[in-house]
């Protein structure tokens, strides 16, 4: 029978390695099918940055007690899975507690370690819970967001549910282990009772051997294949973010947040126009100004939208949404996602090939009516918990709107004519600009 699970398991770590390490290279792909940004520079600072926002939860502890709870969460979560080395080896090898024998008493302590923070992810997961069904935080509900009807709604649902089932799991695992214990059972090495667990050891008074061996090994089933099961959800799910808030915040933007990079090529055509560089022969016109679809946006920006957590912050702080407008920046990078799903999923069928499909992101996934109402007022940049920059998404894909296919809305034609002619938005001469400020200075000192 020890025999049997050990196949059984092995063939269960073999399945979700396989496709973990497939889908990790299709997102990889639809990531370096953006285009080159050099992300490189000041290796000391990404660090740092990386270090206080990804590892340290900086930016979640803006709200103190949402802070708290996510970190329990995550740091609770990430350290209990160390655990998992022990049960992988238990599983492969057919032994049970391995490490027991070794560490001695310090075993005990560091199991009870684990529990102490299962229970702290149980209780911020159960929370968070209440928070999305009963308390109906406005940012969660698709009646207010479109964009979190269907299966966002219950993305974000289920995985607490999952987490919740498993902490159970791994804390009823541990209190049946020690009533096992108690009756001297084969195979479950005396460790002592455990922090969290030996107070859940009176649900199992009056069980019989049989009866406990049975729920142990199906409680460590359950753990084992439910961290299993998460770790392949994970890459499909905006829990991603877990693994990819390191690199994303490692790379992301050093330069100040009102700092927009002008198009080289225009930038280039304003110098020659102003005297300030000479025409150098027939320069290349590039094939396409700003984004319509992903390939034409930079890694970064696909990387960014792969991060992105859903949590709504973004959405919550922009002045558009606020005002009832069209535009969400959660929006923008769940549709950005969503066609880079549909693009990894094309070259998947086409043998690592993207075949044109008709599609793109503006137009099939994102409006025009929806970018035309950002005000790039950065608020998304600034909520962002894990860095991600829809600001130069929806500036990409106007610029394309805009220059491309020369469709703006009537009120900015003369804004871009009053730049042409006056090299400012308003319409008087630059000789004229600093009229508004005559005679000030002469009130200021009358009063």
């Amino acid at each position: 029978m020890a025999i049997i699970q050990q196949i059984i398991f092995i063939a269960a770590l073999a399945a979700v390695v396989w496709l973990i390490y497939r889908r990790v290279g299709i997102i990889s792909r639809t990531i370096r099918l953006g285009k080159a940004e050099d992300r490189a520079d000041q290796p000391r600072k990404r660090l740092s940055v990386m270090m206080r926002v990804a590892f340290g939860q900086q930016k979640m502890f803006d709200r103190p007690l949402i802070g708290f709870l996510h970190f329990a969460v995550y740091a609770g979560f990430v350290l209990i899975n160390i655990e998992i080395l022990e049960i992988i080896l238990d599983g492969i090898l057919g032994t049970h507690r391995l490490f027991a024998a070794a560490l001695g008493g310090f075993y005990s302590f560091l199991i009870g370690f684990f529990e102490l923070l299962a229970l702290g992810v149980l209780v911020a997961c159960t929370i968070f819970l209440i928070r999305r069904s009963i308390l109906k935080v406005e940012r969660f509900q698709p009646s207010r967001h479109r964009e979190m009807s269907g299966w966002p709604q219950t993305d974000g649902k289920l995985i607490l549910v999952f987490e919740i089932v498993l902490m159970i799991a791994i804390l009823t695992m541990n209190a049946a282990d020690s009533a096992l214990q108690d009756l001297g059972s084969e195979h479950y090495p005396q460790t002592g009772d455990f922090l969290i667990s030996q107070w859940l050891k009176p649900l199992f008074a009056g069980w019989d051997e049989d009866a406990l061996i049975a729920y142990e090994r199906a409680a460590w089933w359950v753990h084992i294949l439910g961290i299993f099961g998460f770790a392949v959800y994970l890459t499909y799910s905006k829990h991603l973010h877990i693994a990819l808030a390191f690199p994303n915040t490692y790379f992301s933007r050093l330069e100040p947040k009102g700092q927009m990079k002008n198009m080289p090529e225009i930038t280039q055509e304003v110098k020659i126009m102003l005297g300030l560089e000479a025409q150098a022969g027939d320069a290349a016109v590039p094939e396409r100004f700003g984004a319509k679809d992903v390939t034409d946006l930079s890694w970064k920006s696909l990387m960014d939208a792969y991060s992105c957590t859903e949590c709504g912050r973004c959405t919550a702080a922009c002045p558009a949404n606020i005002t009832g407008k069209k535009l969400s920046p959660r929006k923008i990078m769940m549709d950005t996602r969503d066609r880079l799903e549909e693009v990894g999923r094309n070259m998947l069928a086409n043998k690592g090939e993207f075949i044109n499909d008709n599609k793109s992101l503006l137009g099939d996934y994102i409006l025009e009516e929806e970018i035309l109402a950002c005000t790039t007022c950065n608020a998304c940049v600034q909520e962002c918990p894990v860095l991600i920059n829809p600001l130069d998404i929806i500036l990409q894909l106007r610029r394309h709107k805009v220059m491309d296919e020369a469709h703006v809305p009537g009120s900015w034609n003369m804004m871009f004519q009053n730049l042409d002619t006056n090299q400012a938005p308003w319409k008087f001469s630059p000789g004229d600009r600093f009229n508004w400020a005559a005679g000030l200075e002469g009130k200021s000192t009358e009063s």
